[in-house]
């Protein structure tokens, strides 16, 4: 259908859901309750404004593209002057963007097509990154609770808007690491784009696949920790046992140990100890107590 042919008086039902001549007194439920649920525009106009007649077709074809995401309130100053002083429109025609009961923007002045729908998709996409980060952020807690199934659901949430989203696809795969599946979880991560590698949930679901495969492994950590009673002074003994023991989420023994090797001799095999604690910290997590302690006392150790 050509929406730009539609008459006056002529447009659909849908049409005249999302379109409304608003009054002072609808006004609180057309605009302020409505933009709960959408983006609604009000378009403040007067018979007698010129500009107001170019306007309004293009607004109206504008919004009714958008098929329910955005609605039109048209309000008559003459008519209906009482919100227009409230809001101290003092030129016409002049449109304001609702949201959740707020006004977001405006502009003044008849605005050609493309500069609606830019107007509009603006606010629709900073409405949009606001609710992918809500969920982020709702997916974060459950899985930080332990409640994989509702954490996986939401990162699946927020890739189905967004496929590239990294801190989604890392959730997700530390969904998959939690539940024991470390092929899905390999699988998921490479789907994070190339310049998206290095961000720091990714780099932090990259630390737990490492630690899910070190896990893998044949345990040793009896044999090492002989080893290592037997030599107090043996660097990579000491390393190895940390890792192993990490890897089975012994976490505070292999803290203890990493610790003191770094105490003993923090430039042993290129500061390798240092670097294997950052990487247990991103495999651990930021909110993770043995994070915390670990960086609180690694600092304390290298800046003393």
């Amino acid at each position: 259908m050509d929406l730009g042919a539609l008459k006056p008086g002529g447009a659909s039902p849908a049409a005249r859901d999302l379109i409304k001549d608003g009054t002072s007194a609808s006004f609180g439920k057309d605009v302020i309750e409505a933009s709960r649920e959408a983006l609604v525009l009000v378009d403040f106009w007067a018979a007698w404004c010129g500009p107001c007649k170019q306007l309004t077709p293009i607004i109206e074809k504008v919004v009714t593209s958008y098929a329910g995401k955005v609605r039109l309130v048209k309000i008559n100053t003459d008519e209906h002057p009482a919100i227009a002083g409230q809001l101290r429109i003092q030129s016409l025609p002049t449109v304001y963007a609702f949201r959740d009961g707020r006004p977001l923007d405006g502009f003044m002045g008849a605005q050609p097509e493309s500069a609606v729908r830019a107007f509009i998709e603006r606010l629709l996409g900073e409405d949009a990154e606001a609710d992918i980060a809500g969920v982020l952020e709702a997916a974060e807690a459950a899985l930080e609770a332990g409640d994989l199934q509702s954490a996986a659901e939401a990162f699946a949430a927020v890739l189905q808007e967004d496929q590239q989203n990294a801190q989604a696809l890392a959730g997700l795969a530390r969904c998959y690491l939690k539940s024991g599946d470390v092929d899905r979880a390999a699988q998921t991560l490479t789907l994070v784009p190339p310049d998206k590698q290095g961000s720091a949930p990714v780099q932090s679901a990259r630390a737990a696949l490492e630690l899910a495969r070190m896990a893998d492994k044949s345990d040793n950590s009896a044999e090492l920790e002989q080893r290592l009673a037997a030599n107090p002074a043996d660097h990579q003994t000491r390393f190895d046992l940390a890792v192993a023991l990490a890897a089975r989420g012994r976490k505070a023994e292999a803290l203890e140990h990493l610790l003191d090797l770094v105490r003993r001799d923090r430039n042993w095999n290129d500061q390798a100890a240092r670097k294997q604690l950052v990487q247990l910290f991103d495999a651990w997590g930021p909110k993770d107590e043995h994070t915390l302690e670990g960086r609180r006392r690694l600092s304390s150790i290298l800046f003393s």
